[in-house]
């Protein structure tokens, strides 16, 4: 530009009227008001992009995706439909560039469905007439207190007797809802601690008493297991269980029921078998499944061996075992034959094995039952199933994983609680009354009103806010993970009766 009171020229070379101090001023007060309203305008789309990747991501995990249906004339597997992704506007000028942004090709439009990643031989529905599986038995272990998700879930009611989604279904009732198609009442088995047998029962009518089983204590899920597979074994020496926690979050019912139908035709040829979710992300939070070769097996063609089980990763790990494509989230689902795990408990943990065994073989004798119990019981190795059997069996080839597609959620913490929740745009989702809750400019983050009395909220992003009658819990969703150390503190302080 010219200095003051130097006639300027245009392009074509016609002079201009001289620029004064206060004209070139005004052109950058205009430049600067432009930009302001460029970056205002970026602004906003990012919002209305976080917005959309937000809905897709809600759609996702409530199974508002469902699998299409192929017809006869189409080859065979899981089709999960594309969601679409959320529309950039080309129009827009970046403050950082000096080019406007190309517009983005149309192309070809895509199909309404696209493969999944599993290949051809998956289902889209559950692939029988009937949804019953001959000799399966399904057992659910309903244990643990939820500490990460305190003082919402606390010992004496833990997280698998709440209704965490809003739909009138605890956890373990949803997951009763969900398995009882495949066994029905007479072969669906509970085992639970003393603390939770009246509200199990209260909240599962239908559960036979002979089918819930009572442990004395805690004693992790290779007991629970190995305690159900003992005495279904003597009922039925031909049975075929599947274990599923209670308070696992699952959406795509078709998807999970193919997979666990593929997984009893694996179990029968004595496998132990699991059950490897797609990962969504590179999750710090749960353990892995390192997929081996394919078994080849007709009635089970997407089933393969473990090739080894990983331990939770930190997130570099993660990135790293998602970017194989040869990795899935291990749920703790197991599905083998009675006698099968029974074995393999005898050949990897022999004492356990002989105690559970003793169990059992009084079982249904309850007078002699609690002897054996009080004698057997406390000396019992405490053990997750992983540790037990899992990984040694896996070592030699002895554990086959059938991947599967459907939504899964441990719930884990209030983060992944907060993210099955709706929410109102730039807003914290609510678990609760919102008529409790009153925001402003506070974006992210769960609302728990427990107490009824009102909760203010100003300024503040991604909080967890639980508020009992006895407890409020403040901290942020980014440390969610670490609520059970705090639990661990408030017992050492004294406040075990919160707990």
């Amino acid at each position: 530009m010219p200095p003051p009171g130097i006639p300027s020229q245009s392009p074509a070379g016609q002079v201009n009227a001289p620029v004064g101090v206060e004209g070139m001023f005004q052109q950058i007060l205009q430049a600067v008001q432009k930009s302001h309203n460029d970056i205002a305008d970026l602004r906003q789309e990012c919002a209305e992009l976080r917005l959309a990747n937000a809905s897709l991501e809600r759609q996702v995990r409530e199974g508002l995706q469902h699998n299409l249906h192929l017809s006869r004339n189409a080859s065979p597997g899981f089709t999960t439909p594309a969601p679409p992704s959320p529309q950039l506007r080309a129009v827009k000028l970046s403050p950082f560039l000096s080019h406007s942004m190309p517009l983005l090709s149309a192309g070809p439009a895509e199909p309404p469905f696209r493969p999944s990643p599993l290949g051809d031989n998956a289902l889209t529905a559950f692939p029988f007439g009937s949804r019953d599986i001959p000799g399966f038995y399904v057992v659910i272990p309903a244990g643990g207190a939820g500490t990460r998700l305190w003082p919402l879930s606390r010992e004496g009611h833990p997280k698998f007797l709440l209704d965490l989604t809003l739909k009138g279904r605890s956890l373990i009732q949803a997951t009763w809802d969900r398995l009882l198609p495949l066994s029905s009442a007479a072969r669906t088995t509970v085992v639970a601690g003393p603390g939770h047998i009246k509200a199990i029962h209260e909240q599962l009518p239908d559960l036979l008493h002979h089918n819930l089983l009572c442990e004395p204590g805690p004693k992790d899920s290779m007991a629970a297991i190995g305690l159900a597979a003992a005495v279904l074994a003597k009922r039925d020496p031909d049975a075929v269980i599947g274990s599923f926690a209670a308070d696992h979050m699952i959406s795509g019912d078709d998807a999970f029921l193919s997979a666990v139908a593929e997984a009893v035709e694996v179990a029968k040829k004595d496998y132990l078998v699991t059950i490897g979710i797609a990962p969504s992300h590179p999750s710090t939070g749960f353990g892995y499944i390192r997929l081996g070769e394919k078994l080849e097996f007709k009635e089970a063609p997407n089933a393969r061996l473990v090739s080894s089980f990983k331990e939770k990763p930190d997130a570099r790990t993660a990135a790293s075992y998602i970017a194989t494509g040869r990795y899935r989230w291990n749920a703790g689902m197991f599905v083998t034959k009675a006698v099968f795990l029974l074995d393999l408990l005898k050949e990897y943990k022999p004492d356990l094995h002989d105690g559970l065994v003793k169990i059992a073989a009084v079982w249904d004798d309850e007078t002699a039952r609690q002897v054996v119990l009080n004698d057997i019981w406390d000396s019992l190795e405490k053990i997750p199933i992983d540790n037990a059997v899992a990984e040694p069996a896996a070592a030699e080839g002895r554990v086959a994983v059938v991947p599967a597609t459907f939504g899964w959620d441990d719930v884990g913490d209030f983060s992944s609680l907060a993210d099955l929740l709706p929410a109102e745009a730039n807003q914290p989702r609510i678990l609760g009354d919102s008529n409790l809750v009153v925001t402003e400019q506070v974006a992210g983050g769960i609302v728990v009103p427990g107490s009824g009395r009102l909760i203010t909220c100003l300024g503040v992003d991604d909080l967890v806010i639980v508020d009992m009658p006895d407890t409020l819990l403040v901290t942020t969703r980014a440390r969610s993970q670490e609520v059970k150390r705090l639990v661990k503190k408030t017992r050492e302080s004294g406040w075990k009766q919160l707990l």
